[in-house]
């Protein structure tokens, strides 16, 4: 069953409201300093900026939009039984931001059942805003973009994901290690920018022809995941069902190239297992 056209207006309605939210996070990111850094885990942390962003956006959202629940990256879920969600990543790319690398994110998405359905990343330092609706349509600092129409592998562009860390990470990396392996021998060029965010949000734009990330943590793929594929990408698990909130990992692609990614997976030793959602393997 489809979403109800009332319901995808509604979005439409939401779409200033988050672009006022990721306006208000990407002008604290432009004029503060990280701050205070906070172990969250083996090579894992989060800034003081980071939980400061996320509290500033809360609230105003909470205000704003007093019936959608909220999820954070670093303080968690509030009022988790509501259909509607806003996600919100505060700095997608934190170990980026505080070296001063440019190519980091504030990821704002809606979620809607266990579909993401409304994004907005903003890239501060790159001075681009890209956006979506369900059935709006996505754009880059108000222009529609589209995806790429590569459709060969060798002539692609592909990033991939940040390697995991923590838990099982050894295990986890063989996976990733293999995919990376795979990609050497077939893509034009394999990129690691550390922003899952900025990845699906140039995936949208045709910077790059594919994302593919082994992990699927709301924070930093719902806003992406709906972006690009209002821009025409095919985004789906490892599994090759659509890609949800619930999904193992992160799949999205120009689709022309669907059947060598396809095969990409298929050739990936390790199975991907659906327990890797409850880890922590950050793209920060």
């Amino acid at each position: 069953m489809g979403t109800r056209p009332e319901a995808m207006n509604n979005y439409g309605r939401l779409l200033p409201i988050a672009t006022k939210a990721v306006m208000l996070a990407a002008d604290m990111m432009l004029h503060r300093s990280p701050g205070a850094l906070t172990t969250k885990g083996d090579r894992d942390f989060a800034s003081e900026l980071d939980y400061d962003i996320e509290r500033e956006i809360r609230s105003f959202l909470e205000t704003a939009t007093p019936d959608i629940g909220f999820l954070g990256e670093e303080e968690g879920a509030k009022k988790i039984g509501e259909d509607m969600r806003w996600v919100l990543d505060p700095i997608d790319g934190t170990a980026n931001f505080v070296r001063g690398i440019p190519l980091c994110a504030v990821s704002l998405g809606l979620i809607h059942g266990n579909e993401a359905v409304l994004g907005v990343i903003q890239l501060p330092f790159l001075h681009s805003c890209y956006a979506a609706t369900k059935g709006g349509g996505a754009t880059a600092n108000g222009r529609p973009i589209k995806v790429s129409r590569t459709n060969r592998l060798s002539e692609a562009i592909v990033a991939i994901g940040d390697y995991a860390v923590g838990t099982n990470s050894t295990a986890k990396n063989r996976t990733r290690l293999s995919l990376t392996a795979q990609l050497a021998e077939t893509a034009q060029r394999v990129r690691m920018t550390g922003t899952a965010a900025l990845d699906l949000a140039w995936l949208a734009d045709g910077k790059i022809d594919a994302a593919i990330t082994l992990s699927n943590q709301p924070w930093d793929m719902t806003a992406g995941v709906a972006i690009a594929r209002e821009a025409g990408a095919t985004v789906i698990d490892s599994d090759g069902s659509a890609h949800s909130i619930s999904a193992a990992t992160t799949w999205g692609m120009a689709p022309g190239l669907i059947s060598e990614i396809g095969e990409l997976i298929s050739k990936c030793s390790e199975p991907l297992h659906h327990s890797e959602i409850a880890s922590h393997a950050p793209d920060s």
